[in-house]
């Protein structure tokens, strides 16, 4: 029986480049040990059968951004279960590959209210990280609120401005009717339970809250409890 070889060496032999380029074709998802699709460039192999991927591109791979259209219901740290191969969107169009390391310590960013559903962001890329955690007062999101209940005098001028939130006054945001029932808000730093304690200041009962945007990323129509790639480029 041969003695067993990492990878990254076999696959240097195979196609006849460095072990440093050999590594990046294994952690591209490139390479295949019979069959099977392996990305640790460390794991042994011996007689099995290695192939390279006709296609193969040398390209160092770039830690993920997903985003997750949250069911209602869900805590906001519970949401990387949610992330899987099997729930990606179909109508994925970012053209990035899926890997098995786009699933490992993915961080929800931009926290949500567990009752609520919507545009949620998991991130692996500390860039990301810093923008959304860092600026998270400077970027403008959006929800559509379904209501109940009387809106009581100059309701909707007091929701955009002049309503406190924990013994502090709200900045102003922007809020209308999207239909009889629903109102949208394009706001800044919410807080958890903000919306919520907005709309009762003013006679409205929330029945549903769902995040529709976070800075120029939006939910689009991606179906509930699915995820595509953030496409290399888009910016919040």
């Amino acid at each position: 029986m041969s003695e067993p070889l990492r990878l990254d060496k076999r696959v240097a032999e195979l196609a006849g480049c460095s072990r440093a380029q050999a590594q990046q074709y294994i952690e591209g998802g490139w390479v295949r040990v019979d069959g099977e699709v392996v990305e640790e460039p460390q794991a042994p192999v011996s007689t099995e059968q290695v192939e390279l991927d006709p296609q193969a591109r040398l390209e160092p791979a770039e830690p993920a951004t997903v985003l997750l259209h949250k069911p209602a219901g869900v805590d906001f740290m519970d949401i990387p279960g949610l992330v899987v191969p099997a729930t990606r969107a179909e109508g994925d169009v970012s053209g990035v590959r899926l890997l098995k390391r786009h699933f490992h310590r993915l961080t929800p960013l931009m926290p949500i209210d567990a009752e609520a559903s919507g545009l949620v962001v998991l991130s692996q890329d500390g860039r990301i990280w810093r923008r959304l955690t860092e600026d998270y007062a400077q970027i403008e999101q959006e929800f559509v609120v379904e209501v109940s209940g009387e809106l009581g005098p100059y309701g909707l001028k007091r929701l955009a401005h002049g309503l406190e939130y924990r013994g502090r006054p709200l900045a102003p945001c922007k809020v209308s009717w999207q239909n009889e029932t629903r109102l949208r808000f394009a706001i800044k730093n919410p807080q958890g339970g903000q919306l919520r304690h907005m709309c009762a200041q003013v006679g409205l009962q929330v029945v549903s809250s769902k995040r529709l945007r976070i800075g120029r990323i939006s939910l689009s129509k991606m179906p509930v409890g699915q995820w595509r790639y953030l496409p290399v480029g888009e910016r919040f």
